[in-house]
């Protein structure tokens, strides 16, 4: 599906918009996201061929958790380069990584299909959960294939498709129904699993001009002590479900939350709140 230059922009107005306001509850929110993430994320570094003294950009970097992790695998004689499309998640990216005493960590806001840097000049890059919101993601690959050196390894990780991430379509099909919009088609592009389709994101990689392209699916459940936890998490820092929510009226919107919280009981266990995900991790080399 191909969208128009209108429709492109307004996408990436919403986005900035609702990362804008979301920022400050997902960067609250680190500590169960870095665990969350955990294995995704080792594997991401490790397979981009992050090393000791590397130059290295991180594409939708949000507020930066992974940056950190990418940082202390550079070194001081490496560096990073933090992106995003949010001058908010921007700013804590960047408070996060002075916090941390990380020198070598810059943070700038840039468009991922349009990075605004030299070509050429990085070793690896990394795109964690943000390409698949991306109105363009081959332009977007396209973009970071630009920035490697000719070698240089790329690494991204987005969610697969809805049936085997169904804590997001509960949320988003709950979300749509309660606010009185139609169900959206799950592949579209600026959608939670919109690179989900089986092959889609090798091809898209290919397209791009990469080289020994692989995806690997793996499980990422969401480990929590209840659902309640769950709720808090989503209702501080889920972005997308809290901008179709955003216009109805108070009573409303705490129907959906309490049909919303209902259905993800189902994934309650004894030792807590387990809600399934599934990740799709696509390693590649720029010829």
């Amino acid at each position: 599906m191909t969208m128009s230059g209108t429709e492109t922009r307004a996408l990436k107005v919403a986005v900035r918009t609702h990362w804008d306001a979301a920022a400050r509850g997902w960067d609250a929110q680190t500590p169960a996201i870095r665990a969350w993430l955990r294995s995704a994320t080792d594997a991401m570094i490790a397979m981009a061929g992050v090393v000791e003294g590397a130059r290295v950009l991180d594409v939708a970097a949000g507020a930066g958790d992974q940056t950190l992790d990418l940082a202390a695998r550079v070194g001081p004689s490496g560096a990073v380069l933090a992106t995003d499309l949010s001058p908010a998640i921007v700013a804590l990216a960047q408070a996060n990584a002075q916090r941390s005493g990380f020198e070598q960590v810059q943070c700038r806001v840039a468009d991922g299909e349009d990075l605004q840097v030299e070509p050429g000049t990085f070793d690896a890059a990394v795109c964690r959960l943000g390409l698949m919101f991306f109105p363009d993601p081959l332009q977007g690959l396209r973009e970071i294939h630009r920035a490697l050196r000719p070698g240089g390894g790329v690494c991204t990780v987005v969610f697969s498709g809805p049936l085997r991430n169904p804590c997001l379509s509960i949320l988003m099909g709950t979300a749509l129904r309660h606010a009185g919009l139609p169900a959206r088609d799950p592949f579209a592009p600026g959608g939670l699993c919109s690179l989900g389709r089986p092959g889609s994101i090798d091809a898209l990689f290919r397209d791009a001009g990469f080289c020994d392209v692989a995806t690997t699916p793996v499980d990422a459940v969401f480990h929590l002590p209840s659902v309640d936890d769950y709720m808090a998490f989503v209702r501080s820092s889920a972005g997308p479900i809290l901008q179709i929510l955003a216009g109805l009226n108070e009573a409303a919107a705490e129907a959906a939350w309490k049909d919303i919280r209902q259905q993800l009981q189902a994934f309650d266990t004894p030792s807590g709140w387990a809600g399934p995900n599934e990740l799709l991790i696509t390693a590649a080399r720029r010829p």
